[in-house]
């Protein structure tokens, strides 16, 4: 897989990840920005996401180059839109909610239910395709003592289904 298609992948990721947080229409920005475009109420934190997305990007090269059987545990709050534009931007969450399509409607429609009424919350929760738990930390889904995370990220950790084969993120080793 070449490296400008995955720089490519993440940088739509992390446009789609602050589109859901900060846009409520003009999603493609075909015309200037204007203050009725941004949404009145801000949820959704960036800072974790393009990190996240990051994982998740590679993570994807990793199970094409290798067939890897990888699980990506990450805790659902602070990322919640990066996992969101992840799943929609490979295709998932189109085919699970087909109102949302991989297009200028799909994309306003997935910007304007992030954290709004009636939408999708802010966090990774049971709508979410792939999501295997709703909690506010990565606990819920796994013991601590059983999942081995790195020591720049207390909440996330990638792991094969084999417990001898775990993988801590950013680790050389496996434990």
């Amino acid at each position: 897989m070449d490296f400008r298609d995955l720089d490519a992948y993440w940088r739509a990721a992390n446009y789609l990840t602050v589109g859901q947080i900060y846009l409520q229409d003009n999603p493609l920005l075909r015309e200037p920005l204007r203050p009725e475009h941004i949404k009145p109420r801000l949820l959704g934190h960036w800072g974790t996401s393009p990190g996240l997305s990051f994982i998740y990007v590679h993570l994807n090269r990793l199970i094409i180059e290798s067939h890897a059987d990888v699980i990506y545990l990450t805790g659902p709050g602070h990322g919640g839109p990066a996992i969101l534009a992840n799943v929609y931007l490979e295709g998932t969450y189109s085919e699970v909610y087909p109102s949302v399509s991989r297009d200028g409607p799909g994309m306003h429609r997935l910007f304007r239910q992030f954290s709004t009424p009636g939408g999708v919350p802010s966090h990774v929760s049971v709508p979410t395709p792939g999501s295997i738990h709703e909690g506010g930390e990565l606990t819920p889904s796994a013991p601590p003592s059983t999942i081995p995370t790195s020591s720049w990220s207390p909440w996330s950790a990638t792991a094969r289904p084999r417990r001898d084969h775990w993988r801590a993120p950013g680790r050389g080793f496996i434990f």
